[in-house]
């Protein structure tokens, strides 16, 4: 990944590569500690290096490390556009060839003086295939692919079309985005698509492999090595020969075999082909030239192969006529598998158990080590993921022959590309007990979630094999790397698996040489060791759960298998909900409201928290003892609370289950003994254990009377952890969200993140939206019930489609969906299904043509009461929001819906010409993809507003969704790659050098880890987007505004790609680089980026998301930074109907805007209107605060001051805009602040100290609400300046 660093990372420098030495100690100490370096690891230098070329330009310099690898410096010379025309080449120092696996600095005698010379190798015919593909690349000539994994538009960016819709607005009078803005219509689809793009500059008409091709014998012999053919822009044709020593033109015709060269003066050759097509066609170069300029007007991070992460597929895809999907045709599409990996396509076939395992024995003692380790493990999990996700849609699809076709389908299995491949469903029977294909299904990915714990963790000794779980057309297919021996038939007498459950769990194998590592395992997961009875009744002590295994392959390693079990069971859903074993109706499902399967297990997240919390609950019991054991003369003991364990900084009490590193044991037993150390005398936390044993509640029986009493305590603590995730867990994360702690979920990802980050399972949803009452949290339960339905119709659909096949597939999602979203157009839809199709199918289950909108919400409320025990209102369909559901569903699903409008009631919405301001600057068109429409629409349109075009357009389109609609379905993909921990400590260690007041050497880490994520994980990565997102927030709050729009905008462009643009965390991104942009000066494009972002936000939520609040405010204090005051005054009252509409009228929330209003309608000329929402702030202050509270009286000195004299008001108000100019540039900056991420508080958002978030009247008004960091200031400071109290008006400003 060398040319990902060259582009975007600046070269790592001495300095940095020694703070990170030291990262894993900075995290608990803040300071490096260099003392730590090997010698030859701290002599890092970056120099130039001159290299000398055998042609134009004769020499150029690089800058290199002298820890760089020769083929990265390789890669940096093939990436410069003066040399790109050279592959096929190595390097040489003093006449001595450089290998080019060693680093700069092991080469002999090279110095920062020294110059290395590229000589040009003779091709192989590996190289030649490469070079051509490489070739074509670059000179635009490889036409569109048709990829069978990522889908249409795959990794697209809208950065560069929301950037160029803004950047004519930028001028002094030109007008902004904003202008008429209209809060309440409905989201455009639209706004999810590019722009369309004028097409690149062509270079050459076409170059392909030539139809001689492959050399016969003979000429092999010769070294040739492949033929091609090239057709110039000028429309000549010429036959290209690639020989051992370069490519020359040939003799050869289209009907005429001689592939040596031409006669003197028509010869040309040379050994780039990229040279060789230069002189053959004279339009050449300036057309080269013209594409390269036209690569460089693009935003690089949006145009980079995606190579380390799985690009995100939109939802919303332009029509198969549009020019964004246009197909070519390109006679290479069919060859390029030939070019990349050869006639036997054997290059492409890797031992993945084998990589995987090796690269987890690599040496990890040093930094260098390490970065070198997680860069070749982020690889290679993207390039299995990759793999093992292509497999499994070709199984999916019946391409490949299964090992064991005699079986019934749900038991096959197949191997392809050395991926093992089998359905989660319970084709043998061994999840009978526990429910069936539901309880398959669920362990498949629990243990994809155990996999990449234990992958986090890296144990020395413990291998996993690598997994992968995707969801496609209702079929879960696991693909798992082939554990060698998995398959060996043992002896008789041994048992398949070394350690843990055989044959379910009538025998347990217990091998000892397990116990060491198993052990390690446990404790890292707080597993408690623990006895199991095998089917003797004979007893076993074992480290992990009876149904983890362990096994011992034929390589040696010792691999862990089936770790869905590494938590215990929540026996409290179990016993209520009828899956417990006690239960009267087991997971037969027996019963119309029970579970359907026993997987019901703790998350790992709950887990640890309840471990801090043990952990505070033993540390205050140790305090209480030592104060009773104290002499008179010491003083009182404090109690440690929730907040101080959170706020030592140490990786104890992380946000994140931090799974990672095994030391971590140790650094929480010195964080808490830091956090206990208040009498002076350390408390030992190592005398501290709390661990669950994962088997209790799941049938064990024990024989005598210590081991029932050990398993009825092990189930006690069991139980405890399941009342704390009921008793404390839910509701307080019921209760942030009511008083607007926390940035509040968008949708059904960010909503299901948030549960899980707080260790809440999503079958609690039901509960969540029970407890979900009042107008504040109406958000939450609309969400919830929306998450609910959607998840439900996932489980619906997914049982027509399991089986159905795939050329049906479209018309069964369509009539599905039509039942689910387009009653309302069509109470009785009908299936639209080819019969000469299902002639084709004689076998094909067709029962979804059955299936009718009552039966779909049918299933659909009975799905809903067994898996979430929530029972849906009657009429919830009728208060649904179509587009949102429409969206949340086809993410689940992985469908790629055609960009139209879709109608999904008889009420004619508007024509859009009347309706939609203009997306991206373009007017949106009613059904043509990117404004284009086609001549019948137009005509269409021209009556929509009539009354006939109402009943025309049902007999027209009588549904709203036809199969035509589904334009492709895309994996839904669960991996378990690591993250990494060299960066993530870097980060933390620079984060907490921050708050120590160590601003340089901050800096400093926080580059270091930016350069150690872009090197581990490639630049396009969702773990990069964050770390950009992070850094942009760390950035701003220390006054390096442009540092932080940069990044900001990176992490915005990294997000859309790798997200997706309209992931909530894309959006937020936005908001932020809206933000960080204004405070650099630049409010206009400012605004395009807020608009944006509230385009996406109806599309992901509908209007009125409470966290909107704050960024329609932001907008309104921008606005008023541009003196459009008038419009400031708009936004500043859609914001307050927000507010009122979720936190009351009478809120205090609502009285900080009501403040700000009232100042805006003064800017506005508007007294009157001024005077009485200052009574009506005032009024709420005083009810709510009392009249002492300094709020109360500032509200108080503006009324008065506002109600004295009507007549002087405009007058005031000139002086006003006076005062504001001069004051606006110091005052603007503490305005706005970033929006807290979903789940995030918004002091961690803004960097505050959290212990203060509850003291109201000690705080200026502007931090108040608890979404509104800061938004008030400018309206107040800027009007009376001196009355204001500036000092503590302006307290957030630096």
């Amino acid at each position: 990944m060398a040319d990902v660093n060259d582009v975007e990372t600046p070269a790592v420098s001495a300095a940095g590569s020694q703070t990170l030495a030291g990262a894993d100690h900075a995290t608990t100490n803040g300071v490096t500690q260099e003392a730590e370096l090997g010698g030859d690891q701290g002599s890092e230098t970056i120099f130039q290096l001159t290299v000398h070329l055998p042609h134009d330009p004769e020499q150029i310099q690089i800058m290199v490390s002298s820890q760089e690898a020769i083929h990265d410096v390789r890669q940096s010379i093939i990436e410069l556009p003066g040399t790109l025309q050279y592959s096929c080449f190595h390097l040489e120092h003093n006449g001595e060839r450089i290998n080019d696996f060693i680093q700069i600095s092991e080469v002999k005698g090279l110095t920062s003086d020294s110059a290395v010379t590229l000589v040009e190798d003779p091709y192989t015919e590996k190289e030649a295939r490469l070079h051509t593909v490489r070739v074509r690349e670059l000179i635009g000539a490889a036409g569109d692919r048709t990829d069978t994994l990522h889908g249409i538009l795959s990794g697209i960016s809208l950065h560069d079309s929301v950037t160029a819709a803004e950047s004519g607005l930028n001028g002094p009078f030109t007008a902004h985005s904003m202008s008429g803005y209209d809060f309440e219509a409905p989201g455009e689809l639209s706004s999810l698509l590019p722009e369309t793009q004028e097409q690149p500059p062509k270079t050459v008409k076409s170059i392909s492999v030539s139809p001689w091709n492959p050399p016969p014998y003979h000429l092999k012999q010769r070294g040739h090595l492949l033929y091609l053919l090239l057709t110039t822009s000028e429309g000549e044709q010429y036959q290209i020969t690639s020989h051992v020593s370069g490519f020359f033109v040939n003799k050869s015709t289209n009907s005429k075999f001689d592939p040596f060269p031409r006669g003197a003066p028509k010869s040309q050759s040379a050994h780039s082909l990229l040279t060789l097509i230069s002189n053959l066609s004279p339009s050449f170069a300036a057309a080269f030239k013209k594409l390269q300029d036209f690569n460089n007007t693009k935003e690089p991070l949006a145009t980079f192969q995606i190579t380390n992460a799985t690009p995100s597929s939109p939802w919303i895809v332009p029509s198969s006529t549009s020019p964004l999907t246009t197909h070519q045709a390109d006679i290479t599409r069919t060859q390029e598998s030939f070019l990349i990996s050869g006639i036997e396509n054997t290059e492409t076939l890797r031992d993945w158990n084998e990589e995987f395992q090796s690269t987890r024995e690599l040496p990890k003692e040093t930094v260098q080590d390490r970065v070198f380790r997680e860069r070749l493990t982020s690889k290679l999990f993207a390039d299995y993921n990759e793999a093992a996700a292509r497999g499994a849609i070709l199984v999916a699809r019946g391409e490949v022959a299964p090992l064991n076709p005699t079986e019934g389908k749900d038991a096959q299995i197949f191997v392809y590309n050395n991926v093992f491949f089998s359905f989660g469903a319970d084709g043998v029977g061994t999840f009978a007990s526990e429910g069936g294909d539901e309880a398959a299904r669920v362990a498949t990915g629990k243990d994809v979630l155990g996999v990449r714990m234990v992958n986090q963790l890296d144990i020395e000794g413990l291998f996993t094999p690598g997994t992968v779980v995707v969801d496609y057309l209702g079929k879960r297919l696991v693909g798992q790397s082939i554990v060698p021996g998995i398959f060996k038939q043992r002896e008789p007498g041994e048992n398949q698996i070394d350690y843990g459950a055989v044959d379910g769990k009538e025998v347990v194998a217990a091998d000892e040489s397990f116990v060491p590592v198993f052990e390690k395992l446990s404790k890292a997961l707080k597993v408690k060791k623990h006895a199991v009875w095998d089917k003797e009744g004979k007893c076993h002590f074992l480290e992990g759960s009876v149904e983890t295994k362990g096994l011992l392959g034929t390589d040696g390693r010792k691999y862990v298998l089936d770790l869905y079990r590494i938590t215990p069971l929540d026996i409290s859903w179990m016993e209520e909900y009828g899956t417990a074993i006690s239960s009267t109706e087991q997971a037969n499902g027996s019963a119309e409201t029970t579970y359907p399967h026993r997987m019901t297990v703790l998350r790992p997240e709950l887990v640890d928290t309840y471990w801090k919390f043990k952990m505070r609950e033993w540390v205050n019991s140790e305090l209480e003892k030592r104060r009773q054991n104290q002499t008179e003369a010491s003083g009182p003991t404090k109690k440690l609370g929730s907040k101080d364990l959170a706020e030592d900084g140490s990786s104890a009490v992380k946000d994140k289950p931090e799974v990672g590193e095994l030391k971590e044991a140790d650094s929480n037993s010195t964080a808490l003994g830091k956090a206990a150390d208040i009498d002076k005398d350390r408390i030992d936390v190592s005398n501290f254990s709390f661990a669950l044993n994962p088997d209790a509640f799941s049938g064990q029986e024990p024989h005598t009377d210590a081991e029932k009493e050990q398993l009825a305590k092990d189930e006690q603590e069991v139980r405890l952890a399941c009342e704390f995730l009921r008793i404390t867990v839910l509701p307080e994360l019921v209760n942030d969200l009511r008083e607007g702690d926390v940035g509040f979920p968008m949708d059904g990802q960010s909503l299901s993140r948030l549960l899980h980050k707080r260790g809440i399972n999503v079958r609690y949803l039901g509960k969540v939206t029970m407890l979900a009452e009042g107008k504040r949290l109406e958000s939450l339960r609309i969400l919830s019930i929306q998450e609910m339905v959607s998840r439900a119709f996932k489980h619906v659909a997914g049982k027509y489609l399991r089986y159905l096949p795939i050329p049906l597939t479209a018309a069964c999602i369509s009539h599905l969906l039509n039942c689910l979203l387009g009653a309302d157009l069509n109470p009785k839809p009908k299936a639209e299904v080819d019969e000469a199709l299902i002639s084709l199918y004689p076998d094909a289950d067709l029962d979804f043509q059955k299936v009718s909108p009552e039966s779909l919400r049918g299933e659909l409320e009975s799905q809903i009461l067994r898996r979430f025990q929530y029972t849906i209102d009657k009429a919830w369909y009728l208060n649904i929001k179509p587009l949102q559901l429409l969206r949340e569903v086809s993410l689940k699903l992985g469908l790629q819906l055609e960009m139209k409008e879709y109608r999904f009631t008889t009420q004619q919405i508007k024509s859009p010409v009347e309706s939609t301001a203009p997306v991206n600057g373009i007017a949106v068109k009613d059904n043509g993809a990117n404004g284009q429409s086609t001549s019948s629409k137009k005509k269409k349109k021209a009556r929509d507003g009539s009354p006939a075009s109402i009943a025309s357009s049902n007999v027209c389109s009588p549904q709203t969704f036809s199969p035509d609609d589904i334009l492709n379905i895309v994996p839904v993909i669960k991996e378990a790659s690591p993250r990494s921990s060299l960066a993530e400590e870097a980060l933390e260690a620079g984060r907490i050098s921050i708050m120590q007041n160590q601003k340089k050497l901050g800096q400093e880490l926080l580059l270091e880890s930016l350069s150690l994520h872009e090197q581990i994980y490639g630049i396009i990565h969702p773990e990069v987007a964050r770390v950009y997102n992070t850094l942009s927030m760390l950035y701003y709050q220390l006054e390096e505004k442009d540092a932080a729009v940069e990044l900001a905008r990176k992490a915005v462009i990294v997000s859309e790609r790798t997200l997706g643009v309209d992931n909530a965390e894309t959006l937020l991104s936005y908001l932020n680089l809206g933000l960080f942009g204004h405070a650099s000066g630049e409010t206009k494009s400012a605004l395009g980026y807020i608009k944006h972002a509230l385009g996406l936000w109806k599309v992901i939520y509908g209007p009125n998301h409470p966290d909107s609040i704050t960024t329609i405010n932001n907008a309104a204090v921008m606005l008023q930074h541009l003196k459009d005051y008038h419009e400031s005054r708009l936004w500043f009252e859609a914001s307050l109907k927000i507010c009122e509409n979720v936190y009351g009228k009478q809120s205090i929330n609502a009285a900080t805007l009501l403040f700000q209003l009232a100042q805006a309608l003064a800017l506005d000329q508007d007294s009157k209107g001024a005077v009485n929402r200052m009574r009506e702030s005032y009024n709420i202050f005083l009810n709510e605060l009392g009249p002492n509270d300094k709020n109360t009286k500032e509200a108080e000195s503006w009324l008065e001051q506002l109600t004295q004299n009507a007549v002087s008001i405009a007058k005031h108000a000139k002086d006003v805009q006076a005062r504001r100019i001069r004051l606006s540039p110091r005052v603007t900056l503490g305005q706005t602040h970033p929006q807290p991420q979903v789940g995030q508080t918004a002091q961690a958002a803004t960097g505050r100290d959290p212990r203060n978030s509850m003291g109201l009247d000690s705080r200026s008004i502007d931090e108040l609400l608890k979404f509104i960091e800061g938004t008030d200031q400018t309206a107040k400071a800027k009007k009376r300046p001196g009355r204001s109290n500036p000092k503590r008006r302006g307290a957030v400003v630096s």
